[in-house]
């Protein structure tokens, strides 16, 4: 199981970091890389060519600005695209936002919101999860906990305000 992670700049590290927290933490491999569609479309064009023969299987593109990214990609490759358009620019991400979500017909490209890493990787498991069903019970784990934290602060909140009355 692998999923790559790439990215326009190095500066978009910090927005994606958790996209490889949360693929790590269910057992998945990353492979991670800055390349820019405009300044090293060769590049890009190399490891979209490529990703399949080294054993990716779901691609998460992220880019602010006009996040073309994710796009080329897909037009290099049949693997399941996932975009993350970045806050990168004084439009506050719209601009990748709107990149990202007007592909044209037949180069699709799944879009997250606005650095929106986590759910790309959850994202990726659960398409992961149709070929791995190992990751299928992880995933029902992970919604566990989610509901027993989102439980506990629920109770804590109503503790608080009991005491405060």
């Amino acid at each position: 199981m692998k999923v790559a992670i790439i990215m326009g700049s190095n500066s978009d590290w910090p927005v994606l970091e958790p996209a490889e927290k949360t693929l790590k933490s269910f057992g998945v491999e990353v492979e991670v890389v800055v390349a820019s569609a405009h300044r090293t479309p060769e590049m890009v064009h190399e490891f979209a060519a490529g990703a399949r023969e080294r054993g990716v299987e779901v691609i998460i593109a992220a880019a602010g600005a006009a996040a073309h990214l994710g796009g080329v990609i897909a037009a290099f490759t049949t693997l399941p695209v996932i975009g993350i358009p970045i806050n990168a620019t004084p439009l506050n991400g719209m601009d990748s936002l709107l990149s990202f979500v007007q592909m044209p017909s037949g180069i699709p490209v799944a879009t997250m919101a606005i650095n929106g890493a986590k759910n790309a990787a959850l994202f990726a498991v659960q398409i992961l999860a149709t070929k791995y069903p190992e990751l299928v019970e992880k995933l029902a784990e992970d919604r566990e906990k989610m509901k027993a934290e989102v439980k506990a602060k629920g109770e804590k909140l109503a503790a608080l305000r009991a005491s405060e009355q």
